[in-house]
Parts: structure tokens; C-alpha cells; sequence
């Protein structure tokens, strides 16, 4: 599209009413109270966001990391129950169960919390293996992170896996 030449412009701006109306009392009406009052001068500040510390950035995404694997949404969509129970056919007395086993795609609240709190432990591990890396920390520093890290991935495998066994009783056998 070829641009506007500047006669057609003009005309189109003296086309277009810019007072709006020929009425001398609207005009009065527009122009008067404006002739002896002004605006005032506020001095207002302007309110200034700060970043947040990368300790609450991390912090953030760490708890809806939890949130997330959890199964948070599962629970506020179907609203399971926080844990089951059983009755046992020999004496007839209740037993709690934590997890729905032989039920892949349900949970019970306290299954997903806990289950979630396994993938954080082992996330907060990897991340005390990445520090027991720094050259500026003391020899026994390192040897405690590298140690808390390697625990914590080891407990968080070692309890998934068990929490996938008796979730599906028949698994990896």
C-alpha cells in the first residue's frame, strides 16, 4: 500500500471537527472552568519493586516443585480422602493404609505428600553435590555436603522404590 501523499493528509485533518461543536455555549462550558482553575501538583512517589533474593526465587520454585509432583492438582480436583483404612478380616478392627495399592493413577493425600517430599529430598541432594563442588569451601565442608548429597539421593531412591512396590505389588519381579 503506497503511503498517503500529504494534500490528501490535510485535507482529512481539516475534515475531522477538532472543537467538536460550533455551539457557543459548549464552548464556554469546555473552556471556561479551565481558564482559573489548574491541576494540582502532586508530588506522589511512584512505588519501586525490589527483586526478590535468589534464596526466595529458589525457595519458590522448590515448594511449587513439591506442589507439582505432589499431585496437588489430583487432590483439589477429585478431593481424595488424606488416608484409607482396611478392616481386617481376622480380628475386625480397622487398619490405616497409606497408599491405594494396585491403583496407579489414584493416590490418598498423605501418598502424594510423601512421595513428593522423596523427589525434593533427592533434588536437595544433587543440589549439596553441585555445592560439595566449590573450590572456596574448607575440605570438611565439602566432605558434609558431599555426604548429606549422596544420603539423600540414596534415601530418595531407596524410599520411591519401595514406595513403587507396594504401590504395584508385582513390579520389577
Amino acid at each position: 500500500m503506497a503511503p498517503k501523499s500529504s494534500d490528501s493528509q490535510q485535507s482529512l485533518l481539516q475534515s475531522e471537527p477538532t472543537n467538536g461543536s460550533i455551539d457557543p455555549a459548549f464552548h464556554l462550558i469546555r473552556i471556561l472552568p479551565y481558564s482559573f482553575l489548574r491541576a494540582p501538583r502532586l508530588r506522589l512517589k511512584l512505588p519501586s519493586l525490589s527483586l526478590p533474593s535468589p534464596m526466595t526465587v529458589f525457595s519458590l520454585v522448590l515448594l511449587t516443585y513439591f506442589m507439582v509432583v505432589s499431585g496437588i492438582v489430583y487432590d483439589v480436583i477429585v478431593e481424595p480422602p488424606g488416608i484409607g483404612s482396611t478392616q481386617d478380616p481376622v480380628t475386625g478392627t480397622v487398619r490405616p493404609i497409606v497408599f491405594m495399592s494396585g491403583r496407579v493413577n489414584g493416590q490418598y493425600i498423605i501418598e502424594g505428600l510423601s512421595s513428593g517430599f522423596m523427589f525434593v529430598l533427592g533434588g536437595v541432594g544433587i543440589i549439596l553435590l553441585d555445592l560439595a563442588l566449590d573450590k572456596n569451601r574448607a575440605k570438611s565442608v565439602k566432605v558434609s555436603y558431599a555426604s548429606a548429597g549422596v544420603s539423600s539421593i540414596v534415601l530418595a531412591y531407596v524410599m520411591s522404590m519401595l514406595f513403587i512396590r507396594i504401590k504395584i505389588p508385582a513390579y520389577l519381579r
